[in-house]
């Protein structure tokens, strides 16, 4: 018998079984940083859909009441379930906006992906229609020349080449 040069089946499937094992490892991998990559999107629009929502309420003008209310918007191609409460604050006449989100069709219905606070209030005091009067003089912590008005230092001239 002749000694042949080569690899034995015994070899050829351990080899073959440590390949498989790494590339189901490399293929978890993959497949587990799409997912978070995918969540992390849906995270990111449940934030935007929720400060979307405290913003249209303050961009109406008008003091929301106190309580709770739902709703459904489209965005990012994607229809987004809200639950906006209104609470009150122990300062008068600011009011809490607590809005969450989190996909419309949700597996999980108790899961919100993002909640976002905002403060609605209402003026304190009327708006003071004169200008301010600016006092003259020179300003604190500002060297006398520096002050608006003076001169600025002359700029370098450049050196002539030969």
């Amino acid at each position: 018998m002749s000694a042949s040069r080569g690899f034995t089946l015994i070899e050829v499937l351990v080899a073959l079984a440590i390949v498989t094992i790494g590339m189901a490892a490399v293929l978890e991998a993959l497949t587990s940083s799409a997912q978070a990559t995918l969540y992390l999107r849906h995270k990111t629009f449940a934030e935007w859909v929720a400060l979307n929502q405290v913003e249209r309420v303050r961009l109406t003008g008008v003091m929301p009441h106190v309580g709770t209310s739902t709703g459904e918007v489209e965005y990012a191609k994607r229809k987004w379930r809200w639950q906006q409460k209104v609470i009150d604050t122990p300062i008068p006449g600011v009011k809490r906006i607590v809005v969450s989100t989190r996909p419309a069709k949700n597996k999980h219905a108790h899961e919100w992906y993002a909640t976002v606070t905002g403060y609605m209030g209402q003026a304190i005091g009327p708006p003071n229609p004169l200008s301010p009067q600016w006092i003259p003089g020179p300003i604190a912590g500002v060297p006398a020349g520096a002050a608006a008005g003076a001169a600025a230092p002359p700029l370098a001239q450049p050196m002539a080449l030969p």
